[in-house]
């Protein structure tokens, strides 16, 4: 009889696709893209207890973007629309490029502050390259869709994307 049960459940996880890999992929994505657009949006809007945007601008400039002002926005949007994106599991390997990309320039900044200014932008950037490769999980607005995108060359091409647009704007800074 238990292995008739445990047969039928099986049976009924698979039918439905969905598995403790998606789940956790959701939850993953959900946590890391909803606290990148947070911290987007503190940038931009000065919400969740923020600076908001001149604010932003300035320690931009202190930093060494210049101008101080084009590169906060830069940034806000970049982790705005990064977040978004992949909380809803959409458009996944632009959402980690877009990530990483930003991710990159924050690691930058803290590095020569020692380890513990640039850990945090560090592991959002591996979380960045990990959501590149693996794709959004069942659970996500690219599932099924023509544009849905994931696996190893487009993984690939997030991470250079994300690191070409990390190099040409700290070239511009």
């Amino acid at each position: 009889m238990t292995e008739t049960v445990k047969a039928n459940a099986a049976t009924a996880a698979a039918s439905s696709g969905v598995n403790g890999a998606d789940i956790g992929l959701l939850v993953a994505r959900v946590g890391f893209g909803g606290l990148l657009a947070v911290h987007g949006s503190q940038k931009l809007f000065g919400w969740f207890n923020g600076y908001g945007l001149d604010a932003t601008a300035q320690g931009f400039q202190g930093m060494g973007y210049h101008p101080g002002k084009s590169f906060a926005t830069l940034a806000g949007l970049s982790e705005i629309t990064g977040g978004l994106l992949l909380v809803l599991g959409l458009l996944t390997p632009l959402a980690a490029a877009i990530a990483l990309g930003t991710m990159i320039n924050a690691v930058n900044v803290g590095w020569s502050g020692g380890f513990a200014m640039w850990e945090l932008p560090a592991v959002y950037a591996l979380a960045a390259v990990a959501f590149a490769f693996a794709g959004p999980g069942r659970l996500a607005l690219d599932r099924g869709r023509p544009w849905q995108r994931q696996g190893l060359i487009w993984g690939a091409g997030a991470v250079v994307l994300g690191v070409v647009a990390a190099l040409i704007t700290l070239a511009l800074k």
